[in-house]
């Protein structure tokens, strides 16, 4: 389950004043299982037991990198994700998104991998530009550390009776799908429906991310019912990433070797 919850007008704000960090310390990540729990219990209406605490917690979290996105003004978490290494995956039994994906394909993809999980926003601060602080941390990790794949589950909510979601999934089959070599297989499938003419479709915001970035979605989604939500795989090669997203969140010269790669390829 990732997911980043309905939209609010967005605040305004220098750029300068939210910041990208890891979490260093228990404190911090507590304030993040605090965050999930507001979001995805408390506004989302997720079947989670938080406890006295009201926290979101599962066995991944202790083996995870968790990234936040900090408000410098009063030093409160605004946004989180979390990062599951292949080589923390290995050691805790698997990847998160196994238990909703059978992930054979992915498995056998080369090189070293790293999944993006439990994003999500404050609904005071949910604009892009908080994504892309987010997603600017997730960048450095990845590139310097030498992961070349990023994966995880793009949650689209239900809360409408499926509506967005039919329209949502409609384009993403004819826009952003993977080689069928690589879809991985949903353990309980979505039922999909054709989407009504009239809907006006608005895509979740971290699903807006992974297409612009490059990333394709790897087959049809997961049905979560306890989250009222559908979730699709998405994938992204990091040697595949949009130059101009790369130009955006890389820094300069790991964004400059892979403009490099794609000038190359296409030469």
């Amino acid at each position: 389950m990732a997911v980043t919850s309905r939209e609010t007008r967005p605040q305004v704000e220098p750029a300068s004043r939210f910041v990208h960090e890891f979490a260093v310390n228990d404190a911090d990540v507590k304030a993040c299982q605090q965050l999930r729990y507001r979001i995805f219990a408390e506004e989302m209406g997720a079947q989670i037991d938080g406890g006295p605490d009201k926290l979101d917690v599962d066995r991944f979290d202790a083996h995870c990198h968790h990234l936040i996105v900090r408000d410098t003004l009063n030093g409160r978490i605004i946004a989180c994700t979390r990062l599951l290494t292949c080589e923390a995956a290995a050691r805790t039994g698997g990847f998160y998104s196994s238990g909703e994906f059978e992930m054979d394909m992915i498995a056998a993809l080369p090189d070293r991998k790293v999944e993006v999980g439990r994003t999500c926003v404050d609904a005071e601060f949910r604009s892009g530009a908080i994504i892309s602080k987010l997603w600017q941390g997730l960048t450095v990790f990845i590139t310097q550390h030498n992961y070349r794949y990023l994966f995880g589950c793009a949650s689209i909510g239900l809360e409408d009776g499926g509506d967005q979601a039919s329209a949502i999934l409609d384009k993403i089959e004819r826009r952003y799908m993977a080689p069928e070599a690589i879809h991985v297989t949903p353990r309980r499938p979505y039922p999909v429906q054709r989407p009504p003419a009239e809907v006006a479709m608005r895509m979740p915001p971290l699903l807006k991310a992974y297409v612009s970035l490059g990333a394709k979605a790897c087959g049809a989604p997961y049905w979560d019912e306890s989250f009222n939500c559908c979730d699709v795989f998405m994938l992204l090669d990091i040697d595949e990433l949009s130059p101009r997203y790369a130009r955006r969140f890389m820094p300069s010269e790991d964004a400059k070797s892979n403009g490099a790669r794609h000038h190359s390829a296409r030469s």
